[in-house]
């Protein structure tokens, strides 16, 4: 068993899962320390109903145990307005967090993904990321996320160019049952939210690294002094 702390960092819920729904299920399985930043919120300020408000919050509980989450901190950015909030704003906020949860290991949204809340979150968090200033951060990485890391078709933003791969064979059934809690961001093939898509990119990915299914990932830093022999 380990002691490791680890914190996804998602621009909406549902990215959790998508991303790196596996791998979570697997460090929990191990002991780690699991957490959730949640940027964006829906408000009936905003033109939600009360009902789509009540249903989301209801989503983000029923998930949240799912995972077993230690801690889940919802910053409270209007969803689709994360690009009208400063840099600094979202880097306090994302740093608060960070502060307080002292993660070890972060997973953090692809910065070139095509909605610009993933990229802008994406951007503040990297700021977060600095050893001399978050010194317990032993380990960076980016997920990819179905419909926005594989929809960026900009020629001159790098690709998504994984280089660590995690086995969730044992846990891909549980990921999928997961992600259709979220009943409005799920739907039949072929749309890309969809239970065999989620599917078919976890064989993709483990046929790439040897495994019957996988999530891969995108290493940003890492602590030259990290105990390699750890899974992540």
């Amino acid at each position: 068993m380990t002691n490791k702390t680890v914190l996804v960092v998602t621009p909406h819920p549902d990215d959790e899962t998508l991303g790196c729904g596996g791998t979570l299920l697997l460090l929990r399985s191990k002991g780690y320390n699991i957490n959730w930043l949640i940027a964006t919120d829906v408000f009936e300020d905003y033109g939600f109903s009360k009902e789509k408000v009540q249903s989301r919050n209801e989503e983000i509980r029923l998930v949240s145990d799912r995972y077993n989450f230690e801690k889940v901190i919802r910053i409270g950015i209007p969803t689709s307005k994360v690009d009208t909030v400063s840099k600094s704003e979202l880097v306090d906020k994302i740093s608060c967090a960070f502060n307080e949860i002292k993660p070890n290991i972060v997973f953090i949204p692809f910065y070139n993904d095509v909605h610009t809340d993933h990229r802008a979150i994406a951007e503040a968090t990297i700021s977060c990321t600095k050893w001399f200033r978050y010194p317990f951060i032993e380990k960076a990485l980016y997920y990819e996320t179905i419909s926005e890391t594989d929809f960026n078709i900009d020629s001159t933003a790098s690709k998504f160019n994984p280089n660590i791969y995690v086995d969730i064979s044992n846990y891909l059934d549980e990921k999928v049952s997961i992600m259709n809690i979220y009943t409005s961001e799920i739907d039949e093939f072929p749309f890309p939210r969809s239970c065999k898509v989620i599917r078919s990119l976890a064989y993709l990915r483990g046929s790439q690294c040897g495994s019957e299914a996988a999530e891969a990932f995108e290493l940003l830093r890492a602590n030259i002094s990290y105990d390699w022999n750890e899974l992540l």
